[in-house]
């Protein structure tokens, strides 16, 4: 794309669209652990937010209404008019945006992770990191997300993931960041009570606490259309540390979602 978009096609050209969006300091490769449970149905698209993986530096200062606008502009390359809209925390948020500002190309919503509204203790704590990743880089908070992101005997026991994934997030350009670290911070008002109407399977893990059932709940409560999945036991990256407990939920919502689009 002009504006540098790093992407990757999967699964079977002319199924219905399956949309792949990662979260901060991450990159399209999060999906790794998904795509074998869709890929034999679905076409599915994934592709590096601006300042992440392959992809070039954000073109003006990052807002959600800009990622959502760069979703669009890669949607129209690739002939897609309309796509279900799969987004891991940011990835969620920039889902949720989507389909507020190009309601008709969102056919369904998978919310993984992802924030509501914060209490002013959990508020100020990712104001916090925020400053920390401006002042130090991802160096400053990586190793706590690794902490908030795994359960503890899963990430004494899974050395090499960890190692993955701080890679990862110490890939990123200090610069920018803690400017995209800002939209994951500010940006859940702008999508709270957005009135969405359309089939959305929001999924958190009960002891994500930055992002936990409470939010989850309130996510799928305000879309006319949603539904919140708590899975026991697992932290933010569920989809990396027990894929199946997010995968099997997740396609059984897709294969619906489409089935009655189909009106199979």
């Amino acid at each position: 794309m002009a504006d540098r978009t790093a992407f990757d096609r999967h699964g079977q050209p002319g199924g219905p669209v399956v949309v792949l969006i990662h979260g901060l300091g991450l990159n399209r490769h999060v999906w790794q652990w998904t795509l074998p449970a869709l890929a034999d149905r679905y076409d599915i698209l994934t592709y590096d937010l601006y300042g992440h993986g392959d992809s070039g530096v954000p073109p003006e200062t990052p807002s959600l209404a800009l990622f959502a606008r760069q979703l669009a502009a890669l949607l129209d390359l690739l002939g897609h008019e309309r796509a279900a809209i799969v987004g891991f925390s940011l990835g969620g948020m920039i889902a949720r945006r989507f389909a507020m500002d190009y309601p008709a190309r969102a056919v369904a919503l998978g919310i993984l992770n992802s924030p509501h509204r914060r209490t002013p203790q959990a508020q100020a704590a990712i104001v916090k990191r925020v400053e920390l990743a401006a002042g130090e880089g991802p160096s400053a908070t990586v190793e706590a997300a690794l902490e908030r992101w795994f359960t503890d005997a899963y990430r004494a026991a899974n050395p090499e993931m960890m190692a993955l994934v701080r890679g990862w997030v110490m890939a990123n350009d200090p610069a920018i960041y803690p400017t995209i670290y800002k939209v994951l911070a500010d940006g859940v008002e702008e999508i709270a009570d957005a009135g969405l109407a359309l089939p959305a399977l929001a999924i958190t893990g009960d002891e994500d606490y930055g992002n936990g059932p409470e939010m989850t709940q309130a996510i799928a409560e305000e879309i006319d259309g949603g539904e919140a999945l708590i899975l026991p036991g697992l932290r933010h990256m569920a989809l990396a540390e027990d894929p199946a407990s997010v995968n099997v939920p997740l396609r059984a919502f897709l294969d619906r979602v489409f089935q009655t689009a189909q009106g199979a």
